[in-house]
């Protein structure tokens, strides 16, 4: 029996609890957490700078069935 694998990813107006209580409904455990930062382009004259704005959260989960 192969465990059906699925991404959560946290959404912009919801708390990780949120998505973790949705995951469970749906019939899944997370078993790992990646974080990744989002970055918004900043032109200053001739010169280009990336600054952090936020970060995106995504549970992979498997089944518990």
């Amino acid at each position: 029996m192969s465990k059906k694998k699925m991404l959560f990813e946290v959404q912009e107006n919801e708390s990780i609890d949120a998505c973790l209580e949705r995951m469970k409904k749906q019939g899944y455990i997370p078993v790992r957490r990646t974080e990744k930062p989002i970055f918004m382009e900043v032109i200053n004259g001739k010169e280009t700078t990336y600054e952090p704005v936020g970060k995106q959260i995504v549970f992979e989960a498997v089944s518990t069935e």
